[in-house]
């Protein structure tokens, strides 16, 4: 990192750079969110209140058995989990992301002074109303779809433990519904999988700042003038390199080579988090959860299924339907590895960057194997 002079004026404004987070009003974007998120499905007080109290208790249930597959986070405290609706954990989100993407609070020097004209001030703020009303539609969004969520950026507001484990009571309510499931079976399922991301990042504190770096490297200002991008642009559509499909390919052709790299650095994170965990449910399930074959075949065939054009169109946009996709090679990529070596040597992935999968190493995990074991 370069050293700036702070006694140079022009040196010290210029190393204050805005990032993406920095052009989002957070607290306009949850407001938005709250007004315009569905309601969540019809039930009674009772029902509620005796979901939210299973829910609390399967979370803190789960964690015994997950450490005991996985080998991870032993001895270490069970914290609880935040039970929420679907407007708290709008909330919860937009101050997560307001964490993870670094958005500073101006000081009393960048407050417009009140004196002229200050036009950069007027535009930043209107830059900022935008870009709330756009991630608030994006919560309300989402705040259909979450079952749980494991946020390592914010800390518990209860416990203060730096990470919290959120869990969105009316979504879990419908999807069982939907499915037509045991809930008692179904909550536990979807704790073991949450919980298993707490799990992660609790026994590997660095995975939080490897994420920090690649978001901050994804999202910062890149430098390129419009020229450089359009002749970028050109030279990657004419050239006959392989590229992904979908919104993967997308982000490719979008964004600089840096950027890239930290795009698929977290896609493979992703991955990662994501089958490991899922391979824990499975692994945990049949000794915890009695029918958790039943949930399994329900709720694949879910993933799968078919959807409203509308859907389709704001998941590939936002791209969900890639990460169902990091669901699938994720788990697909832990069985194998555990399958050949056993878990305890599976866990050598967890020992820095450099042991995290290639991209050429998911769907190929005899790769990994040879190059990390």
């Amino acid at each position: 990192m370069t050293d700036v002079n702070v006694t140079d004026p022009k040196a010290e404004s210029t190393s204050a750079t805005i990032g993406v987070g920095d052009r989002v009003d957070w607290e306009l974007a949850a407001a938005t969110g709250r007004r315009i998120a569905r309601p969540g499905p019809r039930v009674t007080d009772y029902t509620m209140n005796q979901a939210r109290a299973e829910l609390a208790d399967a979370a803190v249930r789960a964690e015994g058995p997950v450490r005991e597959v996985t080998g991870l986070a032993d001895g270490m405290r069970v914290p609880t989990a935040r039970i929420l609706d679907r407007g708290e954990w709008i909330d919860a989100a937009a101050q997560s992301m307001r964490s993870m993407l670094g958005t500073s609070e101006p000081t009393a020097d960048e407050q417009p002074s009140g004196k002229g004209f200050d036009l950069s001030g007027l535009f930043g703020t209107v830059s900022g109303k935008v870009g709330g009303v756009q991630a608030g539609g994006l919560l309300a969004f989402l705040s259909g779809a979450i079952l749980g969520q494991y946020d390592p950026f914010t800390p518990d507001p209860e416990t203060g433990d730096e990470g919290v484990l959120m869990l969105v009571t009316p979504n879990i309510i419908a999807v069982e519904r939907a499915l037509k499931v045991v809930p008692s079976d179904f909550r536990l399922w979807v704790c073991l999988h949450e919980v298993t991301h707490r799990v992660q990042f609790s026994a590997n504190p660095w995975l939080r700042q490897y994420m920090i770096d690649n978001v901050t490297t994804l999202t910062s200002e890149s430098g390129e003038s419009s020229a450089e991008m359009v002749a970028r642009l050109t030279s990657a559509l004419r050239s006959d390199k392989p590229r992904e499909k979908g919104i993967i390919g997308a982000m490719q052709l979008l964004q600089t080579p840096e950027q890239y790299d930290a795009f698929s650095r977290l896609m493979m994170l992703g991955t990662l988090l994501e089958g490991h965990a899922d391979h824990v449910m499975d692994a945990v399930g049949p000794a915890q959860v009695p029918t958790v074959a039943s949930i399994r075949s329900a709720f694949d065939d879910r993933r799968t299924g078919p959807r409203n054009p509308v859907q389709r169109i704001i998941r590939a946009l936002i791209g969900m339907d890639a990460k169902m996709a990091q669901y699938i090679r994720g788990k697909a990529f832990v069985d194998e590895v555990v399958a050949t070596v056993g878990m305890e040597p599976f866990n050598a992935i967890w020992t820095n960057e450099s042991t995290m999968p290639l991209p050429n190493e998911i769907d190929e995990p005899a790769k990994w194997i040879k190059r990390v074991l």
